[in-house]
């Protein structure tokens, strides 16, 4: 017997179309039923790669007991937080005014308005390690529903103006000046940098990609060691760490442990995506090969396994497999040995750190880089590697999301650009082009705007904010990447759509002609991928440095003032706003070449291979500040200009290193 989500394209919907639960998806359907039968609403938001989404659901959603108090009393609404992310964003607020935190699955009670007036994240089905039990929940709140609905109005009212005041608060005039605030970031942010295995904070422990990427590119312009020191550590530490899949490339979304030892073991493409490009442009700063590695292992888990066969990329892949968390992922010394034999096991498991007590459940380990290993040793454990991937892929594996996201395709072509600059691997520039012109056939709109989601052919939800911005500056990556015009002129039309459907007075998360919501956020906070708002303000930065035109400027920085004091008071969580002020700090490079491309290609090299954060690359005759930029003596050339100031043209890629980045080697910066 199936419910209402068994027709939905979501696959997170679809794993709930057999509870017992009688689920509405999202729709104007639903609140007509609780309008009329007078009944609260049980919201439930999550994601289909989501663990402790499916341990409620075991739990509760498939339990019969709850699931016939839940029919009895309530309207019941099931959202996809990736069709979805404006509701996700707007009801996790409830549960942080309730001081609860944020996650998933979140669990948030309504009226048939849509207004919220109790919610959290997973309860379990009765009460348990302090927390409340759903079902003990589900009555209390449908008591309080039909006796004591004026108390229930004063919450409501409450949450209302904590709205209002959550977005105040972000507005906030008053804040301490800094004269750097980049700078003065990733310094606290190399202080709370743990001093053994990298990262921020304790368990659990997440990426952090965006405050790293901060830290990069300011370590670039002031050269201050602490913060290489501080990114060398978290990245050596990560991809040594069970958080990275030793055998199959790509990074699980957080570990549970400060060590990054034990992951949650599913797979993200955001996540990957951010990675891979953080990784490459440390490379193109260091030269540091184990760096090249994980780009190169990532990005080969990617197509391998999250690639459609169109071009685009699959939204990720659960943490669980045969009813049980990480199986897919872990060995035991046994194991290791069935594949590899005794001798050849004793290495891997010396190398992957195996033992018979392991370190997960069930005495598994998850592997891990545990020792260092000599140069043959290093090559024998490659071969060994590839066996035991090949032993693996006949595993039962986690199920995949296979939600196509114009966002995170957006975040991962970056990465694909940023690989191929470091690297000169072709394949990559040729996968990101794949993806571009799959979400532009695909994915957009009649009015040239983006939907945000395509699954077997069906496409949902208009994009919010994050999809225009990602995309953008994925496609103003991938021109500089190869220099087809059509790129650049896309990323402009998707610019002028930002400010056409998400301006007013600012820039909002959902679109001007969107659903009308209980209250429109502007969500201009980082959260595991950087906001669509700071995402945004890059873009027009950008396009302000390759077109001249104020308007991108001006709104840059309306935004800049808007946030100012939020950046003082909490940078780590709008740290790629404080990347977007980095990069206009000294005003960015604008490195313009002149000539036929073919001809110019050695010297496009030379720059896509080195670390340059602040710049803008563009053929003289593709845009505005190209004009009067012509090769020198007929040979290539290439225009160095900053705040509309120019040096001279130069026509060795040597020189224009040495120019761009005074005391340039190949592969390595010196301060």
């Amino acid at each position: 017997m199936t419910n209402r989500l068994a027709t939905e394209t979501s696959p997170y919907l679809r794993q709930h179309a057999e509870n017992p639960v009688d689920w509405y998806p999202w729709s104007d359907e639903a609140f007509r039923r609780a309008r009329d039968e007078d009944k609260p609403i049980l919201l439930s938001v999550g994601y289909a790669a989501c663990h402790w989404c499916h341990v409620m659901a075991h739990e509760s959603f498939e339990n019969p007991r709850i699931a016939s108090l839940m029919n009895e009393r309530y309207i019941n609404i099931k959202v996809d937080r990736q069709e979805r992310p404006d509701i996700d964003d707007v009801y996790q607020q409830v549960s942080q005014m309730m001081g609860q935190g944020g996650g998933w699955p979140l669990t948030v009670f309504l009226t048939p308005q849509r207004e919220p007036f109790f919610g959290g994240t997973y309860f379990p089905p009765d009460d348990r390690h302090g927390r409340p039990g759903l079902a003990r929940v589900l009555m209390s709140l449908s008591e309080a529903w039909q006796h004591r609905k004026e108390e229930l109005r004063e919450t409501i009212a409450q949450f209302q103006q904590g709205f209002q005041q959550l977005d105040q608060a972000y507005l906030e005039c008053e804040a301490d000046e800094v004269e750097d605030p980049p700078a003065e970031t990733v310094r606290a942010l190399a202080r709370n940098t743990d001093p053994v295995h990298g990262g921020l904070g304790g368990a659990p422990k997440f990426p952090n990609p965006s405050c790293y990427d901060l830290m990069l590119r300011v370590y670039h312009r002031i050269g201050e060691r602490a913060l290489l020191d501080a990114l060398e550590r978290t990245l050596d530490q990560m991809a040594a760490g069970g958080i990275y899949d030793q055998l199959g490339g790509g990074f699980a979304r957080y570990s549970v442990d400060a060590r990054w030892a034990v992951p949650h073991f599913e797979k993200m493409l955001y996540d990957n995506g951010q990675l891979v490009k953080l990784y490459a442009n440390a490379y193109r700063l260091t030269g540091k090969e184990a760096w090249r590695r994980v780009v190169e292992e990532t990005i080969a888990y990617v197509l391998r396994d999250m690639t459609h066969p169109d071009g685009g990329f699959h939204a990720g892949e659960d943490a669980d497999s045969e009813g049980q968390e990480g199986k897919y992922y872990v060995w035991t010394p046994a194991e290791i040995n069935a594949v590899l034999g005794e001798s050849d096991g004793a290495l891997a498991c010396r190398a992957y750190g195996v033992t018979e007590h392991g370190n997960f459940e069930h005495g598994a380990t998850v592997l891990h880089r545990a020792v260092e290993l000599d140069a043959q040793q290093a090559v024998c454990l490659a071969g060994l590697r590839d066996r035991l991937l090949a032993a693996r892929s006949r595993r039962a594996r986690p199920a995949r999301d296979d939600n196509i996201l114009t966002g995170w395709n957006g975040l991962m072509i970056q990465g694909l650009c940023a690989a191929y600059q470091a690297t000169g691997t072709v394949a990559y520039l040729a996968a990101a082009k794949r993806a571009a012109d799959f979400i532009q056939a695909r994915l957009t709109l009649p009015d040239g705007g983006v939907y945000r989601v395509w699954k077997d052919g069906t496409v949902k939800v208009p994009g919010f904010l994050e999809d225009y911005a990602f995309l953008s500056n994925a496609l103003l990556d991938l021109y500089e990447s190869c220099f087809d015009k059509r790129y650049l002129d896309r990323a402009e039309e998707l610019v002028e759509l930002i400010l056409d459907k998400f301006w007013e007075d600012g820039l909002y998360f959902t679109p001007r002609d969107g659903e009308p919501l209980v209250h429109r956020p502007r969500a201009p906070y980082d959260n595991a991928w950087p906001s669509g708002l700071s995402s945004s303000v890059f873009a027009f930065l950008r396009l302000h440095a390759l077109t001249g035109r104020d308007l991108y400027r001006d709104r840059a920085e309306h935004e800049f003032q808007r946030y100012r004091a939020a950046t003082v008071r909490a940078p780590a969580g709008f740290a790629h706003l404080l990347a977007a002020q980095d990069f206009t700090q000294q005003g960015p490079l604008e490195i313009i070449f002149a000539g036929d491309k073919p001809g110019a290609a050695a010297l496009v090299e030379c720059v896509h291979r080195a670390y340059l954060p602040a710049r803008v690359l563009a053929f003289a005759d593709d845009v505005p500040i190209g004009q009067g930029r012509h090769p020198v003596e007929g040979w290539p050339a290439a225009y160095v200009c900053r705040n509309r100031t120019c040096a001279a043209p130069v026509t060795d890629g040597r020189a224009l290193l040495e120019y761009c980045v005074p005391g340039w080697q190949r592969g390595v910066i010196t301060t």
